[in-house]
């Protein structure tokens, strides 16, 4: 038999994980191939952090469950292709890196463009749930938020590398397959990132200002994933909401 002390320890311990832990999040890689999921909070909006690390190795058609507090502030999943962690640097994967290696850093390791972004805020504005896909950093993978309460789906579901626009195409696997999709900001069509109408900055950085028929190809990102940001303020498209008083537990699936 455990002794006294061993047992009260145990008991404050579930107490503890009972009281800041409330929902599960699950993250399944339905693709054909190896990813490596990454998850990044930015500690300056909240201080809350998922119970999970901060990247690891995904095998094909397997799932990973943990525990996420119901306070989560802006929160990012995503996944990196072809990743090689001898050297961990920032070029460590074809795309989506971080700073970190395969364990993301917890302050600057919000990966590196082009990615297809998972975001959440939980119980936000209102007491809600925020989540979206995010195509604002490009895309490398397909992707489908769902959750157990009914609530709508935020997704990328398709492939979005073969039919991209040639100036946006690439990184390519060793096969010359394009595993990415730029967007115009990080390609720099325009040639000034700081005051560019593709990244929404500079003069161009409200909805006003910045309107989605002045992104260059907004329409073929918007067209293929409708439910996505396709742009930084697609909020009426692509923004999803649930009350938090659901506690709803949500599943990430990659290559759905």
């Amino acid at each position: 038999m455990l002794p006294t002390w061993r047992i009260n320890l145990v008991f404050v311990a579930l107490a503890a994980c009972s009281l800041t832990a409330a929902r599960t999040f699950t993250v399944h890689n339905a693709c054909p191939f190896t990813i490596w999921p990454a998850v990044y909070t930015d500690l300056k909006v909240g201080s809350a952090v998922p119970n999970i690390s901060t990247g690891w190795e995904a095998p094909p058609y397997t799932n990973r469950t943990f525990w996420v507090p119901d306070n989560w502030r802006a929160g990012r999943i995503w996944g990196r292709r072809d990743c090689n962690f001898t050297q961990p640097d920032v070029t460590s994967c074809l795309t989506g890196s971080c700073i970190g290696g395969l364990l993301c850093d917890a302050a600057n390791g919000s990966g590196i463009p082009p990615a297809s972004v998972a975001e959440w805020t939980l119980e936000g504005v209102n007491g809600t749930d925020h989540y979206d896909v995010s195509l604002v950093d490009g895309y490398n993978l397909p992707m489908t938020i769902t959750n157990d309460k009914g609530c709508p789906i935020a997704d990328c579901p398709v492939d979005l590398g073969p039919d991209c626009p040639a100036p946006l195409k690439g990184p390519f696997d060793s096969t010359g397959y394009p595993v990415g999709c730029k967007t115009a900001c990080f390609a720099n069509l325009d040639g000034n990132q700081a005051n560019s109408p593709n990244c929404c900055s500079g003069q161009f950085d409200t909805p006003a200002t910045c309107p989605s028929s002045s992104v260059q190809y907004y329409d073929f990102f918007h067209s293929r994933c409708p439910n996505a940001y396709a742009y930084a303020y697609d909020d009426l498209a692509a923004l999803k909401i649930c009350p938090g008083r659901l506690a709803a537990s949500y599943t990430l699936t990659f290559c759905p």
